[in-house]
C-alpha cells in the first residue's frame, strides 16, 4: 500500500523504547501520542501494551500512513489519528493517564514547544506522565559528536530546528506544573524524559 510509510529508525529504537516505557504505564489506561509519524511506533506499542488505549495524532499529511499501519495490525486498542498541528489545531476535548513523543522538540520552533507543554499540561491528569524521547544538550553542551552534526544538519534545514537544553525543557515542565521524575539514557546518544504532572513524591 502506498500510503503505508517505513522508517528504519522507527524499526531501530522501537525495542529498547518499549523496554523503557512499559514499566512506566503499568497503572495507566489512555495515552496520547504526539507526532505518531509513520505509525510504526503505535502499532508495536499498541500490540504490547493491551491494557492501554493509545490515541494517534500528527499533522493530516501523516494520517494515510497511521491509517495504513493500523488496519493491517488490527488492534482494538489503537485509535484512528486526529489532527494535531501544534499552533494551529485545536487540541482534543478529553484527558490522557500519559502523553508519549518521540523526536519532535528538536523538530518544532520553540514556540511550538511551550505551546506542546501548554496542551500536554492541560490533558494530563493528575500524576499523569508525560514521556519525551529524543536527544538533548546538557549545560548547552551536546553529549556526543554525533549529535552535534545532527543539530547542524537540522539547521541546515531550518533556521527554527536544533536539539534542546535539558535545562530549558525542565524550565518549561516546572511552569506547567510538571517535574522531573527521571531522565533514562537511551541508544544512540537519546534520552526518554520521564515529566510527572502535580506534586513531588
Amino acid at each position: 500500500m502506498m500510503s503505508k510509510l517505513f522508517s528504519a529508525a522507527c524499526e531501530r529504537n522501537s525495542t529498547p523504547i518499549l523496554q523503557t516505557i512499559e514499566p512506566l504505564l503499568v497503572d495507566c489506561h489512555s495515552l496520547l501520542e504526539i507526532g505518531s509519524g509513520t505509525g510504526q511506533h503505535a502499532v508495536s506499542f499498541a500490540r504490547q501494551l493491551t491494557h492501554l488505549q493509545w490515541q494517534t495524532s500528527d499533522r493530516q499529511e501523516y494520517h494515510p500512513s497511521i491509517i495504513a499501519w493500523m488496519a493491517e495490525a488490527a488492534l482494538p486498542n489503537l485509535l484512528p489519528p486526529f489532527e494535531l498541528n501544534i499552533g494551529i489545531s485545536s487540541w482534543p476535548q478529553a484527558q490522557f493517564d500519559a502523553v508519549y513523543t518521540a523526536n519532535t522538540c528538536h523538530i518544532m520552533a520553540w514556540q511550538e514547544v511551550e505551546l506542546m507543554f501548554a496542551g500536554v499540561a492541560a490533558l494530563l491528569s493528575n500524576r499523569g506522565l508525560f514521556l519525551i524521547y529524543g536527544p538533548f544538550n546538557y549545560a548547552g553542551e551536546f553529549t556526543s559528536a554525533s549529535n552535534q552534526h545532527f543539530d547542524a544538519s537540522l539547521k541546515q534545514q531550518a533556521a527554527h530546528m536544533g536539539i534542546r537544553d535539558i535545562e530549558n525543557i525542565l524550565i518549561l515542565a516546572s511552569q506547567h506544573g510538571m517535574h522531573l521524575q527521571d531522565d533514562i539514557a537511551m541508544p544512540a546518544n537519546n534520552r526518554l524524559l520521564v515529566l510527572s504532572k502535580g506534586g513531588q513524591e
